[in-house]
């Protein structure tokens, strides 16, 4: 288990918050830039807060196999909860009398962390039923070369074929490797779809009459026939291509598993139904109690169920910064959907890792 942590501290609260959220920016580009997982931004709840920070932010993942969330990084401002806690101060860089002690000042800390877990995430929103499935942004050999039909008569060309086309992908910054094992092409088909590779290019002797390469893409197998004249253009494109498909999939699906809930009799049949609700809430700790209990199986008297469905209770998962607008939370009118209390903003809830 890895990870990556940070901690900074400045004079005023303003700076801190500021490179708070900037961190959370980050780590919501390493999601959706690198690995082509959507994630949504926002604060936790004074329950689910870091313990003696001031403000947790966070960006939380959505696994459709399971409807569970998952959070996939936070970056908290602390405040001087610390700094007052282990006297951690600096001098106040504001002028002063002559022969005066400078005045101490408690710094506002920062701290923010990411994990493996990143990878976790990767993998269970990406992989199928034939393994892994790695965006070419991160996979470690994004092109794997294979030669098919091999006979006596053209096992030499076509080998001599593959190595060129991985000479000419590595020489324009594509990490290819070619497979030159003694297997079958079968064998060497499935290996490479196990470890999520993205691309698959096929040369055969046909092929080579063709002057082309035979692709396969690893999210969709769709295949194509490329030209050798326009070989590094086009796979370039084609990973281009595949890296922000890959992200609008997974983005499409968590828009339809997030849903709006506006009565709590529809709160616990979403949840079962493997999605995430957005509710108008209080942000009272007392209601977030209650709404894990009342939606826990065995709480939840006459309600038929599937004996297969998620037993555990949802907890808030975070506050949003986007926020929906239609229908907006009217102070004094909007209701918390749980405990008829004034609802404050809307909280995405659900059952998570």
């Amino acid at each position: 288990f890895l990870w990556q942590e940070g901690h900074c501290a400045y004079f005023g609260k303003d700076e801190a918050m500021k490179e708070a959220l900037e961190v959370l920016t980050l780590y919501r580009r390493v999601y959706e830039e690198l690995l082509a997982v959507p994630v949504i931004e926002g604060e936790k709840s004074e329950k689910e807060k870091f313990a003696g920070g001031v403000t947790t932010t966070t960006v939380e993942g959505f696994i459709p196999e399971t409807g569970r969330g998952i959070q996939g990084g936070t970056s908290h401002y602390l405040g001087q909860n610390f700094s007052k806690m282990f006297n951690v101060v600096v001098e106040d860089p504001a002028p002063i009398a002559a022969g005066s002690e400078r005045p101490k000042l408690h710094v506002h800390q920062t701290s923010w962390g990411l994990s493996t877990r990143t990878i976790g995430v990767m993998v269970m929103i990406h992989g199928d039923d034939k393994g892994l499935v790695l965006p070419p942004r991160v996979a470690e050999t994004q092109v794997v070369i294979i030669p098919c039909g091999l006979q006596a008569a053209n096992a030499e060309a076509v080998t001599e074929a593959c190595l060129n086309v991985e000479a000419r992908l590595r020489a324009a910054g594509i990490r290819a490797e070619t497979d030159t094992r003694d297997y079958n092409t079968g064998f060497k088909f499935n290996h490479w779809e196990l470890r999520g590779v993205p691309v698959r290019i096929e040369v055969g002797p046909k092929d080579l009459q063709k002057n082309q390469v035979t692709t396969a893409r690893r999210d969709t197998f769709a295949r194509e026939a490329v030209s050798l004249d326009k070989l590094e253009e086009t796979i370039s494109l084609m990973m281009i291509a595949m890296q922000g498909e890959m992200l609008e999939r997974a983005r499409a699906t968590m828009e339809e598993r997030v849903k709006m809930v506006l009565a709590w009799e529809d709160f616990v049949p979403a949840l079962d139904s493997k999605c995430l609700t957005l509710i108008p809430w209080c942000e009272r700790g007392e209601c977030e109690e209650q709404i894990k209990t009342r939606s826990t199986r065995d709480v939840m008297a006459d309600e038929p169920e599937d004996e297969r469905a998620p037993s555990m209770g949802a907890k808030s998962l975070c506050l949003p910064y986007k926020q929906p607008e239609d229908p907006p939370i009217v102070a004094g009118q909007t209701k918390c959907i749980q405990c008829g209390h004034d609802a404050k903003r809307y909280a995405l809830f659900g059952r998570s890792y």
